[in-house]
């Protein structure tokens, strides 16, 4: 998959509609707001993932190729989606396992056995994300 079509994929509110080349640098706000990524864990990510490494300017300010932005997704999908960990997010990344394909993609090349496994493995990080949540309102309660 090209960059561009990286872009494409990306919808909704906040996708890039800057009128900016799909190529062009963007800033820590464009890429937080297109994703729904707020700015502090795009900065952690940064910390976390030696492989995400934005352009930083004069006074620090950060600039995202687009490969940073595809990256950016991917680590998203992996966390938020599929239930990584941040450091097996990163293992995966390493050793080649994770890939920026589009869901049509990543569903093609999946055996049907391994199906079941991975969306167990998804339902249960979101139960235990729920649960979490439920537990801190009880408490506060």
């Amino acid at each position: 998959m090209t960059d561009g079509n990286l872009l494409d994929r990306i919808e909704g509110p906040g996708a890039f509609d800057d009128g900016k080349d799909p190529g062009a640098l963007r800033t820590i706000g464009e890429v937080a707001k297109a994703l729904g990524i707020r700015q502090h864990v795009l900065r952690y990510w940064e910390e976390q993932f030696p492989m995400l490494r934005p352009l930083k300017r004069s006074g620090g300010r950060r600039y995202y190729r687009s490969g940073d932005v595809a990256l950016v997704e991917t680590i998203d999908r992996l966390v938020h989606r599929e239930g990584y960990t941040l450091k097996g997010a990163k293992k995966a990344l390493q050793g080649g396992a994770a890939k920026a394909a589009a869901p049509a993609e990543q569903a093609a090349s999946v055996s049907p056995s391994a199906v079941p496994a991975a969306n167990a493995f998804a339902y249960r990080a979101r139960l235990i994300a729920l649960r979490t949540t439920l537990v801190n309102a009880l408490h506060e309660a």
